[in-house]
C-alpha cells in the first residue's frame, strides 16, 4: 500500500533531493524551474511514500478535474529512483486511480519522459498504464536527436555554410546575452508563425539565474554584431536546443552551423544526445517539413514525446 499525499510548498526539499538522485529526471523537475509559471498552472503534483520512504514523483497540475502531468512542461511522468520495480509501479497506478477518482479527477493526460533522457531504462509506467489504466495514445510529437557517438556526416549545404562562416570570422560565444538573442527570436517568430516564445525574457532570465550551469545562451556574431543564437538546456544525458534563431545575416553566413559546430566537436563531444526538439504543428499533426529537413541535415533522426490519456 501506498500513502498518496499532494505536494506543498514544505516538501521542496524532499521533492529536490528525490529528484536529484532519480534515474528519470531532468532539472526541469526541480520545483525552481516547475514553479516559476505556478500562476498559470494549478499545481497538483503528487508523492508516494511506502512506509517512511519516498518511493515516487508524480508531477502534475488540475483543470477542469482532469490531471496532466504535465503540460507546463516539454514531459512529465512518474519520476522513479532506482529502488522502484515494475511490480510495484503497476501498484501504485492501480492506488493512484483510486486515489484521483475519489478526489473527483475525472481524466488524466500523461505525458512520459522520453528515453534519451534516462540515465538508466524507466519505462515501467509505460507497461503500468497500459495495462492498470487502459491509457490511449493521444498525440505524437516527432523530435530530432543526434547519438553523438555515432553521428552522421553533416549534409553538404550545412558544410559549405559551415566552411562560409568560419572563413568569414563568425564567432560564437557561450554564455552569450539573452536579451539580444531574444530580439531575433521575438522577430523570427512573429513574421514567420505569428507566434510568441514560450518562455518571455523575464520568465528565461529568471530560470537562467536559477540554474546558470543548465541553460546556457550561445550567440553567433559577425562584425560583432549578433546573427543569431541558441538556447541550450543541458540535462545529464542531453544537450537540448530549446530555442534556436537567426537573423538574414545569420541564414548567410551560417549562425546556426557555427553553433553547432562549437557544441558536437568542441564543448560537448563526449555527451550521449544532442536535441533539435520538436519541428511539428498543430499538437504534432503537421510535420513542418522544412524545419525538420534542416535538422535532419545535421545527422538527427526521430525521437517520439507522446502523451497518453485515460479515464477514470
Amino acid at each position: 500500500m501506498f500513502e498518496i499525499r499532494r505536494y506543498s510548498d514544505l516538501d521542496k526539499k524532499q521533492w529536490d533531493q528525490y529528484v536529484s538522485k532519480a534515474r528519470n529526471a531532468t532539472f526541469l523537475f526541480y520545483r525552481d524551474y516547475m514553479d516559476y509559471h505556478r500562476d498559470r498552472f494549478a499545481d497538483y503534483s503528487l508523492m508516494f511514500y511506502k512506509g517512511p520512504r519516498l518511493y515516487a514523483l508524480l508531477p502534475a497540475h488540475i483543470k477542469d478535474n482532469i490531471l496532466y502531468s504535465h503540460f507546463g512542461l516539454t514531459y512529465g511522468g512518474l519520476i522513479m529512483d532506482y529502488n522502484v520495480t515494475i511490480t510495484e509501479t503497476c501498484q501504485l497506478f492501480d492506488e493512484l486511480n483510486r486515489y484521483l477518482k475519489a478526489a473527483g479527477i475525472r481524466e488524466v493526460y500523461y505525458k512520459p519522459i522520453p528515453w534519451i533522457y534516462h540515465l538508466h531504462p524507466s519505462e515501467e509506467d509505460l507497461y503500468a498504464i497500459f495495462w492498470k489504466c487502459h491509457a490511449q495514445l493521444y498525440s505524437r510529437n516527432i523530435g530530432t536527436t543526434i547519438f553523438m557517438q555515432r553521428h552522421q556526416r553533416w549534409r553538404k549545404d550545412h558544410r559549405r555554410l559551415r566552411r562560409k562562416a568560419l572563413d568569414n570570422g563568425v564567432t560564437v560565444v557561450k554564455d552569450g546575452s539573452l536579451e539580444a538573442f531574444w530580439k531575433i527570436l521575438d522577430d523570427n517568430l512573429a513574421e514567420r508563425f505569428h507566434a510568441k516564445p514560450v518562455h518571455t525574457l523575464s520568465e528565461i532570465e529568471l530560470l537562467k539565474s536559477r540554474f546558470p550551469d543548465r541553460i546556457i545562451q550561445y550567440n553567433a556574431y559577425k562584425d560583432h554584431e549578433i546573427i543569431g543564437g541558441l538556447t541550450v538546456y543541458l540535462t545529464q544525458q542531453v544537450v537540448h536546443g530549446q530555442y534556436s534563431s537567426t537573423n538574414h545575416v545569420g541564414k548567410e553566413y551560417g549562425a546556426m552551423e557555427a553553433i553547432y559546430n562549437q557544441l558536437m566537436y568542441h564543448d560537448y563531444p563526449d555527451y550521449p544526445y544532442l536535441d533539435f526538439g520538436s519541428s511539428t504543428e498543430e499538437n504534432g499533426s503537421v510535420i513542418n517539413e522544412g524545419l525538420i529537413a534542416h535538422k535532419e541535415g545535421f545527422g538527427g533522426r526521430g525521437v517520439c514525446y507522446d502523451t497518453y490519456h485515460w479515464l477514470l
